[in-house]
């Protein structure tokens, strides 16, 4: 199961099966208890508890899930100064001129310079 990727649609189903279960429930109560809606109702509730089973199932297995919520929020809070810390790098580093341009065509006017001295 680790190996599958997560399957949105098996959360998202489980509202309107849990809807499901409700309004034949309600039914029930307003209409009486017969075998077809017995029968309904165990077949929505079963289904409501497979998928239910799944996304727990599902949510078990994927990564970090082993951290509690504080544990979580510190990791978060870290990253999130680690970017502050790279994108302030990268704004000094983007500020620095660059003087490698100049010093090269200070180098070539100098060879320049001396080939063009007679010796």
């Amino acid at each position: 199961m680790a190996s599958q990727p997560l399957q949105s649609s098996t959360f998202e189903s489980l509202l309107p099966k849990l809807l499901t279960v409700l309004e034949l429930t309600r039914k029930t109560e307003l209409t009486g208890t017969t075998q077809q809606s017995k029968q309904e109702l165990l077949h929505a509730t079963n289904d409501f508890k497979e998928s239910l089973s799944r996304a727990k199932e599902m949510a078990n297995v994927l990564p970090g899930g082993e951290l509690l919520i504080e544990e979580q929020d510190e990791i978060i809070a870290m990253l999130e100064r680690l970017k502050e810390k790279k994108s302030q790098q990268l704004a000094e580093f983007s500020e620095q001129e660059l003087t490698t341009a100049n010093h090269t065509q200070q180098v070539q006017m100098e060879i320049d310079s001396t080939a063009s001295t007679p010796a």
